[in-house]
């Protein structure tokens, strides 16, 4: 099962996906938190301890993998029935990837995630923002992120078994 979670910044999507999470700790599920985020200033690094914070709070354990880069074989690499995995975020490993400046690494981590999605044993909830809603941004590499997140998430939606949008930190079922 892969379930990805759409939403804009603070807008609860990773809290849904934990919770989402919970139903399958529930049924004696391992649970993995795949991470993308890099703390690069101390408004990151306070975010990402927030997270850890949420995830300490849960009633069940995680199993904590950090990413920044080669997502998709890490998936692999961790692979196993009874297994939900969170993959917290997919902007975040774009982001990574743009800042880079290599488009061809881009690409080809994005084909190895999509791949790899489809062959794992273990379901995944993908938290990823939705960009698209807002005005055309003026620089380059802005415009690229946008695109390359519509595009993105555009291409894991089309392979989900479901698809959720969190507004105000209400889910709204897109594809179930």
């Amino acid at each position: 099962m892969i379930h990805l979670v759409l939403g804009g910044a603070r807008s609860g999507k990773s809290r849904y996906a934990e919770q989402c999470v919970a139903e399958y700790a529930a049924i004696g599920y391992s649970c993995v938190y795949l991470a993308t985020a890099t703390a690069l200033d101390h408004e990151m690094s306070a975010r990402i301890n927030r997270h850890q914070q949420d995830r300490m709070s849960s009633a069940h354990s995680w199993t904590l993998h950090e990413q920044a880069y080669d997502v998709g074989q890490t998936l692999v690499a961790i692979d196993k029935p009874q297994q939900v995995i969170v993959l917290d975020c997919l902007t975040l490993l774009l982001t990574n990837h743009l800042l880079l400046n290599d488009g061809a690494s881009w690409a080809t981590q994005k084909s190895l995630l999509i791949d790899s999605l489809s062959a794992l044993q273990s379901d995944v909830v993908l938290v990823s923002n939705e960009v698209g809603s807002g005005i055309v941004p003026m620089g380059e590499l802005n415009r690229r992120f946008v695109d390359e997140a519509g595009w993105l998430n555009q291409e894991i939606a089309a392979i989900s078994d479901q698809v959720t949008l969190v507004v105000a930190g209400l889910p709204l079922a897109l594809k179930a």
